[in-house]
């Protein structure tokens, strides 16, 4: 099936002015701390740009794990690791938020009925239609 060029789809072009070279690094105990180091695109370092320390974690739910990522501010691979504890902290507790918001709304979600029955009026009940909280 070929693409139609009149539509447009995501922009999947790479930056060449924005690339990272990536190293992972683990205690295999606690966690991942992902290093993103800037390179030109050629390949080389660059100096410009400071590197970016992102964190991975997981937290056990009833549903199973759930990954955690979250950047963490530091300026080498040992300040990393030594911010890693509250960084992953702070991560877990705007999940937790987030999954509590989101539990939240859900339960308050109002659904109201389709359609109706023939002469019962809206939603198809006499009066109008019920509201139905999940």
């Amino acid at each position: 099936m070929a693409a139609n060029p009149n539509e447009r789809g995501p922009d999947v072009r790479m930056d060449a002015t924005a690339l990272y070279r990536e190293e992972i690094f683990t205690d295999r105990k606690v966690g991942t701390i992902r290093t993103l180091m800037p390179v030109k695109s050629d390949g080389t370092p660059d100096p410009s740009r400071k590197p970016v320390y992102a964190g991975e974690a997981q937290i056990l739910t009833n549903a199973g794990p759930l990954p955690i990522n979250f950047e963490i501010d530091a300026k080498s691979l040992d300040d990393a690791a030594q911010k890693f504890a509250g960084a992953a902290k702070e991560a877990i507790e705007r999940t937790m938020r987030e999954l509590q918001e989101l539990r939240r709304q859900a339960a308050s979600s109002i659904v109201v009925p389709q359609g109706g029955m023939g002469g019962l009026g809206p939603g198809g009940l006499p009066g109008g239609g019920k509201i139905q909280i999940p």
